[in-house]
């Protein structure tokens, strides 16, 4: 919320229905991640369930993940 309201650019119509499905079906805060013409929204709930449930709803696609804790490293 903070930086669409520095650039209205950054999102769309769409995307910011998704973000507010999101929040109103377990998501507790979330985040536009990517670079331009393409990216993820990243979610983090209370609810997953609910989460999951409302954006398959929506036709979006869950891509999991997990983090790293080991940063960069060199592959030889």
């Amino acid at each position: 919320m903070h930086k669409l309201k520095r650039s209205q650019g950054i999102s769309n119509a769409q995307i910011d229905r998704w973000y507010h499905v999101g929040m109103e079906n377990g998501a507790v805060g979330g985040k536009l991640v990517g670079a331009g013409g393409g990216g993820f929204l990243m979610f983090y709930a209370k609810d997953r369930a609910a989460l999951r449930a409302a954006m398959r709803s929506e036709g979006l696609e869950e891509v999991r993940f997990q983090f790293d804790r080991e940063g960069a490293k060199r592959l030889v």
